[in-house]
């Protein structure tokens, strides 16, 4: 499976953003989804993931209510929508595929996409 992000760019404090996660490859196969991020010295850490069955979303603390996570299954592609973007939101974002159920845990994808850079101004 190959993934694609994109959709990152520049935006002020407060904007929305969307990104993609495109799916590529032996995408017959059932995988959840999710997308983490990882800011300039800082760990990866978990943002949100989605079922392949049934779309059940998982959300961190820090970005639950501003943050959207949903999948088309026809077009093999994820979806981040970002709201109410904040500069600690500045990061470069990655999506991954797991064959299992969703996890928090990055250790337990198998597979990722290259990143995008998301930069939020104040």
């Amino acid at each position: 499976v190959q993934l694609q992000a994109s959709g990152g760019g520049l935006v002020e404090a407060g904007a929305s953003l969307r990104l993609s996660c495109a799916a590529s490859g032996r995408t017959s196969s059932n995988y959840a989804m999710g997308w983490f991020r990882q800011a300039p010295g800082k760990e990866r850490e978990f943002v949100a993931a989605i079922s392949w069955i049934g779309g059940k979303t998982y959300y961190a603390d820090s970005v639950k209510g501003r943050f959207t996570i949903s999948r088309d299954n026809a077009k093999n592609t994820v979806y981040l929508q970002m709201s109410s973007l904040k500069p600690e939101d500045t990061a470069v974002y990655y999506c991954a595929a797991r064959r299992q159920g969703t996890s928090s845990s990055s250790t337990l994808y198998d597979y990722w996409g290259q990143g995008t850079l998301v930069t939020v101004s104040s």
